[in-house]
């Protein structure tokens, strides 16, 4: 059966370059949209802490917050293979206008939601239910984003097409960021505290029919329409393709704890642990994320023409090597400058290592079974490594005292997904 990657090529002359350009634009914005819901929360959760879990101890109450964060994953796998399943067979634009309007629904029940002042134990269990829809949202949205923009990308830059995905998300970061950065300077402790951490949340509202609309409006990618369906895409997963699935999922490791150690977690890591302000932390949170947006399709360019695999394995390698002293170095100087020159070396890092990633994933499952595949692989690593990452850091630093443990976890996961990345036979395909 031909993979992806061959496919698409098939497909690729009958694609004219306006029809391309709407696809990227839609993926760009929907994927940036429906990130910025759910990455807002990792934000806030500082304050989400007092509002929805209020005990008698700071430290509970914040690791309440992420733990409440981290049981959203748990839904990631199931909403992958469904929505995946879903993908594969009603199609990459039906499941992708799905999934940002269950985004939406999510984020505006955690803007609208009372607080446990208010009604009491009622208050979390909204935040839980809330959590577990963004998450069975984001489960269907990576996969089914990726499948579709491989499968628009002419031969030869498949790479630089899906690496737009990985770009969204960083512009997800710095829009949560910036928006996190704007009320917290222009409102009194008093007002954020009140109903200013709900600003965020309620811009939620209008990512559905936003998101609904540009999404809707673009085609059909010529690769779906030729592939031959299959009857249940995730029994073919599993019979047909392990090693692909596998591999794909040691590779995803190095990426979720990236994303949620380095990108989500540091303003809450800058207030809790360095003492810092949070303006301090989402001014970080801005400078990496915009490397990361960047910084992701120069890379995305480069690896289709140098090949994927040095940008993979040689990601993976440095970030092994430097996660302990870059640490050390906030540790030692916690200042705003150095908390941003922090963010924007692993902002790159991250792009070099993501922007190949998700073509490299492509050129492992046909297109009859990509949604499914990547979803399964994708939803399940980030379940058990980024989605209590938080958790895990807050719960270590905190008995044990080191405040560098964050570095570790960062370099077991840089350490599992090199050996992932060998699995890449080809550098360019």
């Amino acid at each position: 059966m031909r993979t992806v990657a061959t496919q698409a090529a098939a497909a690729a002359d009958s694609i004219s370059p306006g029809t391309r350009r709407h696809a990227v634009v839609a993926t760009l914005i929907g994927n940036a949209l429906e990130w910025f819901d759910f990455t807002v929360y990792s934000f806030f959760a500082v304050v989400i802490a007092r509002k929805f879990f209020p005990s008698g101890s700071e430290l509970t109450s914040l690791l309440l917050a992420v733990a409440t964060f981290g049981v959203g994953f748990f839904m990631r796998p199931v909403g992958g293979i469904v929505l995946g399943i879903y993908g594969d067979k009603a199609g990459r634009k039906a499941a992708l206008s799905l999934t940002v309007l269950l985004m939406a629904l999510g984020t505006a029940m955690i803007g609208l939601a009372p607080t446990y002042e208010t009604i009491g134990l009622g208050a979390p269990m909204i935040i839980v239910v809330a959590r577990l829809l963004q998450g069975f949202s984001a489960g269907g949205e990576m996969g089914g984003a990726t499948a579709f923009l491989t499968e628009y990308a002419p031969a030869g830059k498949r790479t630089f097409y899906s690496s737009w995905i990985q770009a969204s998300i960083g512009l997800a970061v710095v829009l949560g960021a910036l928006t996190g950065s704007i009320v917290t300077n222009m409102l009194s402790p008093a007002a954020l505290d009140s109903w200013g951490w709900r600003v965020p949340f309620l811009l939620g509202i209008v990512i559905g029919p936003i998101g609904f609309y540009i999404r809707n409006r673009v085609d059909e990618t010529p690769a779906f329409k030729q592939a031959e369906k299959v009857k249940s895409p995730l029994a073919e997963i599993a019979r047909r393709y392990p090693r692909q699935t596998f591999a794909s999922f040691a590779m995803v490791i190095l990426w979720t704890v990236c994303t949620y150690v380095l990108l989500f977690y540091t303003p809450t890591y800058a207030v809790k642990v360095l003492k810092m302000s949070a303006s301090d932390g989402f001014a970080a949170g801005i400078v990496g994320g915009a490397a990361l947006t960047i910084c992701s399709p120069i890379i995305g360019a480069l690896a289709d023409r140098l090949g994927r695999k040095v940008f993979l394995s040689g990601a993976a390698i440095v970030i092994f090597a430097t996660a302990y002293p870059m640490f050390a170095y906030i540790n030692a100087h916690p200042s705003g400058g150095a908390l941003m020159l922090f963010q924007l070396y692993f902002g790159v890092l991250i792009a070099a290592y993501t922007g190949p990633i998700l073509a490299a994933f492509a050129t492992l499952f046909p297109s009859n079974v990509l949604s499914t595949g990547l979803s399964v692989a994708y939803n399940l690593a980030v379940t058990l490594f980024g989605g209590f990452a938080p958790f895990f850091m807050t719960w270590l630093i905190a008995s044990t005292g080191n405040t560098l443990a964050p570095s570790f976890y960062l370099m077991f996961a840089a350490a599992v997904s090199f050996l992932g990345t060998l699995a890449i036979k080809t550098s360019k395909d």
